[in-house]
């Protein structure tokens, strides 16, 4: 009997297709079976190890919980691969299959596309790195080449990022010229007040310390924030007004909520106190002919 093209050697034998279904045919959905098996335990073990490092309190936490979503994906995804490639070759030897051409011709293939695919190599290595040194992971905010957004992905060969519209942007690893991750371990709000020349500094340093300190005392917030609102003092003169600036350290992805809330309080006292803001002017200079 042929099988898919290839002599199985059972004849038309009712008691030989019997014989063979009982014994190679039961080997191999049992390696099915196996290779399904350590797929679904590989990935439940992962959402676990997910699950175990998210409990407790702290940045660790966080951090901790990022970098095991970046290692599960991509270890479920390798695992796959390796996982089916070796249940298929195992199924074709059951199936009296000579998988030694197969193995040369892969070995032959596989030598002439590392020549024609030097890209593909350079961006594996390079997302290989990028892993092992734990430079951005899922649920990070980075900007990469300029772009800015949410990673949704890290895998050996891409990156992908989902910018504030909603857009997915995809960068091969060996292109990563420059990453910024914006919420790795702490993150800081730095805001800047534009001040008119005659309102006293000093008082409007203090209304916008005493804003944050009302922030800080707030049960929605104080989670968020790790230290106290620090003030530099002035930062610029600039035409028509002096800028003060400060920064409040935030846990990461956080920085943005509190420093939105942080504004509000301090254009709400400033209105309270009568410190006014800087207002754009314009000077003209007329001349009599």
């Amino acid at each position: 009997m042929r099988l898919a093209g290839f002599q199985t050697g059972l004849g038309a034998n009712p008691q030989a297709v019997g014989r063979w279904l009982l014994e190679v045919g039961l080997r191999i959905v049992v390696i099915a079976i196996a290779a399904y098996l350590i797929v679904r335990i590989a990935s439940a073990a992962a959402r676990r190890l997910e699950r175990e490092m998210s409990h407790g309190t702290g940045l660790d936490v966080i951090e901790r919980t990022k970098r095991a979503q970046t290692l599960g994906r991509l270890l479920q995804k390798t695992l796959s691969i390796v996982v089916a490639g070796m249940a298929g070759l195992m199924i074709l030897r059951e199936l009296d299959i000579d998988i030694t051409p197969v193995l040369t011709g892969a070995g032959i293939a596989g030598l002439a596309v590392g020549f024609g695919a030097q890209t593909l190599v350079r961006d594996v290595v390079s997302g290989f790195f990028l892993i092992l040194e734990d430079q951005v992971r899922v649920g990070d905010v980075a900007v990469v080449n300029g772009q800015g957004g949410l990673v949704e992905q890290v895998n050996l060969r891409t990156i992908v990022l989902r910018d504030e519209a909603g857009t997915v942007h995809i960068f091969p690893n060996g292109e990563v010229k420059t990453l910024a991750n914006m919420s790795k371990d702490f993150s800081y709000y730095v805001l800047t007040v534009g001040l008119g020349y005659d309102e006293d500094v000093d008082r409007a340093i203090d209304a916008m310390r005493e804003a944050a300190a009302t922030l800080l005392e707030d049960p929605a917030f104080t989670p968020h924030i790790l230290e106290p609102l620090e003030v530099y003092g002035i930062d610029a003169f600039e035409p028509g007004q002096l800028v003060v600036k400060g920064r409040i350290k935030t846990v990461p992805m956080k920085q943005w909520i509190v420093g939105r809330e942080l504004r509000r309080r301090i254009a709400r006292l400033f209105a309270e106190r009568g410190i006014e803001l800087a207002k754009p002017f314009m000077t003209m200079h007329m001349e009599r002919e």
